[in-house]
């Protein structure tokens, strides 16, 4: 339970529009009129009674002023999921073999590691930039263009770096909770993490570059995809077993951020942005698939 729901949250936030499409996708008016209308709505939320401290204290600690707003994309995120993602995803977890998922999802794991070398340095850890660099070359030679990992054999564990959490390490503050369409739950900071990280892909500047767009489109597919298999009986289970699932998502959410940015050290001093996963980060694909084994 607690390795899985690793992949709970995080399956929605590999759907990011990357690269030059990301930037228009960002600068659309409508999608700037969706958040606009979303803040407005802000004082809409039921706010505490000023005269609670305790309730005061509640509403803070929740940190999620629009959540009339943000249940409505919700609902709307959990429609398109039930209808379109999850079906894909238990067709790809159940008719494909255990080895070419493994395979798929140690390539993702592998194309994403300029993304994770640049914020581990951007944040000063060398020790894990020094990591990301060796998995990076072992697995793209010895394993085949990263379908394979032995880096993960050789002791070099894959570990996650994004521009959100190299933000949260400079001392930016998180912001209210937000749910975006199709991308889930996020924060200010977050989603500036993820705009950034699409566009410094040295892959979709390349892609983008000599007009291969679509295979931006088709590898964000592919890594929701195979987020999304790795999380359906989790999910499943938290949303059986949740009186309030939105409730449960935006609290694991938080514990999962906040675990991120600290690299699993319940010491350190950093913001806390919404969703944690008492569980470790993403980890190596090996375990994956005992994980996933009966």
């Amino acid at each position: 339970m607690k390795y899985n729901m690793v992949w709970t949250i995080s399956y929605l936030r590999s759907l990011t529009l990357p690269s030059r499409a990301a930037a228009r996708f960002f600068e659309f008016p409508r999608f700037a009129g969706l958040l606009l209308a979303g803040l407005l709505m802000a004082g809409c939320a039921a706010t505490p009674d000023p005269k609670d401290p305790g309730s005061v204290a509640d509403f803070e600690q929740i940190n999620d002023p629009i959540e009339p707003f943000n249940r409505g994309i919700f609902k709307v995120n959990q429609a398109l999921d039930k209808t379109i993602i999850k079906p894909i995803a238990l067709v790809y977890r159940d008719y494909t073999p255990d080895a070419f998922q493994n395979a798929v999802h140690n390539m993702l794991n592998n194309l994403r590691s300029p993304i994770i070398l640049a914020n581990d340095l951007m944040q000063g850890k060398l020790r894990r930039a020094w990591d990301t660099l060796a998995r990076f070359l072992i697995n793209s030679t010895m394993g085949f263009g990263g379908l394979g990992d032995p880096a993960y054999q050789l002791g070099y564990t894959f570990h996650n770096e994004d521009f959100g959490q190299t933000l949260a390490v400079w001392g930016l503050p998180n912001g209210p909770y937000i749910i975006l369409p199709v991308l889930g739950p996020s924060n200010p900071r977050d989603t500036v993490g993820l705009v950034v990280d699409a566009l410094i892909d040295p892959l979709n500047i390349w892609l983008s570059n000599t007009n291969r767009e679509e295979f931006i489109f088709a590898r964000s597919g592919v890594q929701g995809i195979d987020e999304r298999a790795r999380s359906i009986d989790t999910l499943d289970e938290l949303e059986k077993s949740s009186l309030d699932f939105y409730a449960a998502v935006r609290s694991l959410y938080g514990q999962r951020r906040s675990d991120e940015i600290s690299d699993g050290q319940p010491g350190a001093n950093y913001p806390m942005p919404g969703i944690s996963d008492n569980f470790p980060g993403e980890n190596a694909p090996n375990q994956d698939a005992a994980s996933r084994a009966p």
